[in-house]
């Protein structure tokens, strides 16, 4: 065969290409492609995951969301995990698994872990009140004051009006400053008796983590959390995201670029936190158990318990079917789906939107991030559980076959 000088020429530059290719660009090509469904070993896991996909890839086109990233684990292991779109409309460079991302109010069930653990540790206890840790903490009256606990806090059900002071939240003032306006407020239901979703009042426990631990609250999430579970990408602080190279933008409703803003740094727990899809499927891993190094499953029993209804939500989920209940743990969102019980939250800030659930008793967990307040975003955890719910009996039964075969095999040899 003879080749034209074009043709070898065009061969060259398709040989070359990798070698212009820095190690780390090679080693995240290969890193994304190994958690793509073709090499899945069970042949469902892989349909499952396959649906999904092209769901996932025909639900963004016919959006305006620029970029987003997922992943899935089940048991242990990741089946998916890969980047969509860009990071930036401006630029056009590409979302990778490594692409750092607000995640707004998923920073709460970070806190609600890290209570957890610290009352394991003993520095205090779910139903101390909240004055014996932060004595500057004062409601309208004193017997509203000192009923108000840590789970209260952690629950929305310290009986203050819905999402009091988060205007002064997103107005940049300190959670201090706003904490010593609380007084001011005129309850809206006894303690424990109402939920009403907050933000600076969700927060104040930093305050209690800081005083009963002489540590600062993003010291101890970084420490206790961040590093351990290895999410190299993730912080806590507006300083780290704006220094962070590797991230995505946030977006508009019609897809134009906006800039990355203070809002929510203020208020760590309640909505400060940055990350990638992988570091969320390495904290995946810690909340399906796969981590008791981190956290004991004991705790984790404590932090995803319901503590109260918030049945009025359940129109804000129409895509979670069959829904019997809602309710709020310690902070996280519990779904009653009959058969099933999903953990779940989602979030946003700052033209990002996050959704994050997972089926403890199935191993089964996913997490989406958007640089977008997306128009998908609502229904595309749903309708994975809905392909998982089909798949599951398939998934199951072939594992099953497959460690039977296993065995047989090794007590043949």
């Amino acid at each position: 065969m003879r080749w034209s000088g074009k043709t070898l020429l065009a061969l060259v530059a398709m040989l070359a290409v990798p070698y212009f290719w820095s190690k780390k660009e090679v080693s995240e090509v290969k890193r994304e492609l190994k958690y793509l469904p073709e090499n899945l070993e069970n042949p469902h896991t892989r349909d499952l995951v396959n649906s999904f996909d092209q769901f996932f890839k025909s639900a963004m086109q016919g959006s305006r969301t620029p970029g987003a990233a997922v992943v899935i684990i089940k048991d242990t292991s990741i089946l998916y995990m890969r980047g969509f779109g860009v990071k930036n409309a401006r630029v056009g460079d590409s979302v990778d698994v490594n692409t750092v991302f607000r995640i707004g109010s998923l920073s709460k069930g970070f806190a609600g872990v890290l209570s957890g653990m610290l009352v394991e540790d003993g520095h205090f206890a779910w139903n101390d009140p909240v004055k014996k840790y932060y004595p500057d903490f004062r409601l309208s009256t004193q017997e509203h004051t000192d009923q108000a606990t840590i789970t209260n806090l952690l629950s929305h059900t310290t009986g203050m009006p819905y999402h009091t002071y988060s205007d002064l939240v997103e107005g940049g003032w300190t959670l201090r400053n706003i904490s010593a306006k609380l007084h001011r407020v005129r309850p809206a239901a006894p303690v424990g008796k109402m939920y009403n979703y907050q933000n600076a009042v969700f927060s104040l426990i930093e305050e209690v983590i800081k005083s009963s631990t002489h540590q600062n609250y993003q010291d101890l999430v970084r420490k206790r959390i961040f590093e351990p579970a290895g999410m190299k990408n993730a912080s806590l602080t507006y300083r780290e995201i704006l220094q962070t190279k590797d991230k995505a933008f946030p977006h508009d409703n019609l897809g134009g670029r906006m800039e990355i803003t203070s809002k929510y740094y203020n208020t760590t727990a309640a909505g400060g936190i940055n990350a990638s899809i992988a570091d969320m499927g390495k904290w995946m891993q810690v909340l399906l158990g796969n981590r008791n190094d981190i956290v004991t499953d004991a705790t984790l029993d404590r932090v995803f318990a319901p503590i109260i209804t918030t049945s009025n939500e359940r129109r804000v989920f129409p895509h979670w079917a069959p829904m019997r209940d809602a309710y709020y743990a310690l902070g996280w969102r519990v779904l009653d789906c009959g058969a099933d019980s999903i953990v779940y939250h989602g979030g946003y800030v700052n033209g990002y939107r996050s959704e994050l659930a997972f089926d403890r008793k199935e191993k089964v967990a996913i997490c989406i991030l958007f640089n977008s307040p997306s128009p998908i975003a609502s229904s595309c955890i749903p309708t994975f559980f809905d392909m998982y719910r089909f798949q599951s009996d398939n998934i199951k039964e072939w594992e099953t076959i497959g460690k039977f075969k296993s065995a047989l095999s090794y007590q043949s040899k």
